[in-house]
């Protein structure tokens, strides 16, 4: 399931994007979320609520396409100020796990300066390159080709291999942001 900060991310991004009823909204989610941490309407409801007495979002009933009124989420100024807060000084769970920072990512763009976008990427950059492993020995983290086992082989190897690409991607974005050729320059 969505944690409480991930789902407030994903609500307000969306919301961002454009007015959403409960449902559209709900379906967006699932399809960001996934099978992996599916979004029940006993977290989504709660969220929006919350968000809401926050003044985060407010909404508004609407014609249906149907006889039904439906109640319309729009975000407020406060809500995209939150927003783009929590895409400026993202936490650090939101770049340590993939899940949560691909949702960011999914909202980056909203925030419009790219030398800020580019100091979220340097910060997820900077977490792949700390040494670790799923599978460690004597407190060193174990190598695929270290491992007699093959499906801890797999998921290192697998591991690698994403996380090459994701660190390739990562200094060619931050070099096009900053309009460097290097990742380090500002």
């Amino acid at each position: 399931m969505a944690s409480g900060g991930d789902l407030t991310l994903m609500i307000l991004g969306f919301l961002n994007q454009r007015p959403m009823h409960g449902y559209e909204l709900k379906s967006r989610l699932a399809a960001l979320t996934g099978h992996l941490r599916p979004v029940s309407d006993g977290a989504l409801y709660p969220a929006i609520a919350r968000m809401e007495s926050k003044g985060l979002l407010e909404r508004h009933e609407e014609e249906g396409a149907a006889a039904a009124r439906r109640q319309v989420l729009t975000i407020t100024a406060e809500g995209r100020e939150e927003l783009m807060r929590r895409l400026r000084e993202p936490a650090e769970l939101d770049i340590s796990d993939q899940t949560r920072f691909f949702a960011l990512l999914t909202f980056l763009s909203a925030l419009e300066d790219p030398s800020l976008q580019a100091e979220v990427l340097r910060r997820r950059l900077a977490f792949l390159d700390r040494p670790t492993s799923f599978f460690y020995e004597d407190g060193r983290p174990l190598r695929a080709e270290e491992t007699p086992d093959p499906f801890h082989r797999g998921m290192l190897l697998i591991a690698r291999a994403t996380g090459t690409a994701e660190r390739d991607w990562l200094r060619a974005t931050i070099a096009e942001l900053t309009g460097s050729g290097r990742v380090g320059d500002p």
